[in-house]
């Protein structure tokens, strides 16, 4: 009896290792993100956040540095989807939350691959004005960014919805309501004078949240 228990705790032990593994690497990915992104911001020339977003540090002879930081926190982000699928196996959102989750952290990856257009005279030389015509991979970035965002706040709903129902649990209260505000941030429609710092605040929100949410099932593991 003792060797079949030994037997059987040695995967579960391996189990729980690479859930909380998982769900580490997507606790890193918000900090990883705006850490690169700050620093960034603080040390390209004619950058300005009030105008020019976030991603449009993809675009210049160091663009490669931001399009990195879009893929490993979108890799972080699908590493946190697993680690939620293998969290949560029972409850509302069990299925669904690893899936909305892992459809943000793709939406990432894509929006690191696919640039967005240079204007508004970023990088340096970049003419002053938005870009006349956007191109395809332009296109692309805004859909890949608008999808991944969209799934991340349904997903908050999803668990604001789980958090309600479990009232026996203590954190239960906090974690609707922060789940609740997160969704409603990020539902908020873009502001075209305001755009690009309601960008930053959508992604400081969206990654506070994957990170909070990366925290709590580890702990709970």
């Amino acid at each position: 009896m003792t060797a079949t228990t030994t037997d059987t705790g040695v995967p579960a032990r391996r189990s729980a290792r690479t859930s909380g593994r998982l769900l580490l690497a997507g606790a890193l990915a918000g900090p990883i993100f705006f850490a690169s992104a700050t620093t960034q911001m603080l040390t390209r020339a004619g950058f300005d956040i009030t105008r020019h977003p976030i991603s449009q540090l993809s675009t210049g002879d160091l663009g490669w540095i931001q399009i990195l930081t879009f893929v490993l926190a979108g890799t972080g982000a699908l590493a946190l989807a697993v680690g939620v699928r293998r969290t949560l196996t029972e409850g509302i959102g069990r299925r669904a939350l690893p899936i909305l989750v892992g459809v943000f952290g793709a939406g990432l990856v894509a929006a690191g691959v696919f640039t967005m257009d240079p204007e508004k005279g970023f990088p340096a030389g970049t003419p002053e004005g938005p870009v006349a015509q956007m191109s395809w991979h332009g296109i692309a970035h805004s859909a890949a960014a608008a999808v991944a965002f969209t799934a991340l706040a349904v997903a908050a709903v999803v668990m604001s919805v789980r958090c309600a129902r479990r009232r026996s649990a203590p954190p239960a209260v906090p974690g609707a309501v922060l789940s609740a505000v997160a969704a409603l941030v990020l539902l908020v429609p873009m502001s075209p004078d305001r755009m690009s710092v309601q960008i930053a605040v959508n992604g400081l929100v969206a990654f506070t949240w994957t990170t909070v949410l990366a925290v709590s099932l580890r702990r709970a593991a």
